[in-house]
């Protein structure tokens, strides 16, 4: 019996040896993974959500080297008083809004500030989708008909096989994915894992071989569909996603932060969700977006693809939320009406209507409790239509 319990000790000792040795040896990438598992606590999300560069592998966007593009002051909005408990109760770490072109409102709550450079999550996917369109209208791709494999031959053996760029667009394309945030081994999840591992994303992308449905037969919002157009826009250019979108958006728009987009191990953009800018630059974008693809005198995107990208075109149920190409459309919405959305509460709501633009960046932790993504879509209705 002593000699059996000799053994097991020696065998423990020498596993604690293993993988105290791997610990040092993937220090950073276990630094990360365990930053990740942290990433949404109760007492660290503000932070993180202001300091993803401290925790993930990233890749600076240099921006246009001098003075800002105009943000011009207006009149400060009185806003309806429902505002002050939306923004306690969805936890909005900052807004700011616009109105015909001006800044009327600009505040910053829970410790952050104007200079924080905010992960936006889904709201990249807009970002992406405007380049796209620039590309498109330079004759870089044919047509969104065109198979991706067309581009990124090497998903000719995944469940992307079939998909057109058109059905990644409108996150059509079939593929099965677990986007349970809230689940450990969901997809959505797993694909964190690998990044913060400092993994490879196109890997992850290559392993899906799964599908519910044909390619635009039907419609289920999957984020790996957006990772699929960065891959397809590299192979077309043979060129990364951050240079891209800092000259053709990026530089035009004359943010006035250079924004940073989280990578893999091999320096591939988190273009899914992984770009980090100022609340007001994001009203910079969206401005640009609500004025047709205009800005400063310059058309950076073609006005038709803001037009055909920001419509309801998905096969999304009857009377549901719609979507076009990496864009959201709030049921009931006259057109004009349109947003970005990221989890936790990111927004970039437009109203071309009523010439409105709201940024907001947020650390809800309950985003997904029945009620708050249409609390969050009828505040945006309720202070666009108080400018009228």
């Amino acid at each position: 019996m002593k000699s059996f319990l000799k053994w097991v000790l020696r065998i423990v000792v020498i596993l604690a040896v293993v993988i105290g040795g791997l610990a040092l040896w993937k220090r950073e990438e276990v630094g990360r993974l365990m930053a990740v598992l942290s990433l949404f606590s109760e007492e660290k999300i503000v932070d993180n959500f202001s300091s993803m560069d401290t925790i993930f592998l990233n890749r600076p966007l240099p921006g246009n080297g001098g003075t800002p593009s105009a943000l011009p002051a207006g009149a400060p909005a009185t806003l309806p008083p429902e505002v002050t408990d939306w923004i306690t109760e969805r936890h909005v770490t900052a807004l700011v809004i616009l109105h015909d072109g001006a800044m009327v409102f600009e505040e910053y709550y829970k410790g952050t500030d104007a200079d924080d450079l905010r992960i936006n999550w889904s709201i990249s996917k807009s970002y992406l989708s405007a380049l796209f369109g620039v590309l498109l209208d330079n004759g870089v791709f044919d047509s969104i008909e065109d198979p991706v494999t067309k581009y990124a031959p090497e998903l000719a053996e995944t469940a992307y096989a079939q998909a057109s760029i058109k059905d990644v667009l409108q996150m059509s394309s079939g593929v099965t994915f677990d986007e349970d945030y809230l689940a450990f081994f969901s997809d959505i999840n797993k694909m964190g894992r690998v990044l913060a591992l400092g993994g490879s994303m196109d890997g992850f992308a290559l392993q899906q071989d799964e599908g519910f449905a044909a390619p635009g037969d039907g419609w289920k919002y999957v984020s790996i569909d957006t990772h699929v157009i960065g891959m397809v826009i590299r192979g077309a250019t043979g060129r990364d996603i951050p240079d891209l979108l800092t000259e053709k958006i990026i530089t035009p728009l004359g943010l006035e932060a250079d924004p940073y987009y989280l990578t893999d191990g091999y320096g591939v953009a988190f273009v899914l969700g992984g770009l980090n800018t100022t609340t007001r630059d994001n009203a910079r974008f969206g401005q640009m977006v609500a004025n047709g693809g205009r800005w400063n005198g310059q058309q950076i995107v073609p006005a038709d693809w803001i037009d055909a990208s920001t419509v309801a075109s998905a096969k999304t149920a009857p009377g549901a939320i719609g979507y076009g190409y990496q864009w959201w459309i709030p049921a009931g919405s006259e057109p004009g009406q349109f947003m970005a959305r990221g989890i936790y509460g990111q927004y970039i709501y437009i109203d071309r209507i009523n010439d409105v633009v709201i940024a907001v960046h947020a650390a809800d932790r309950q985003f997904r409790e029945p009620g708050a993504h249409a609390q969050n879509e009828n505040m945006f209705r309720l202070i666009a239509e108080s400018f009228e």
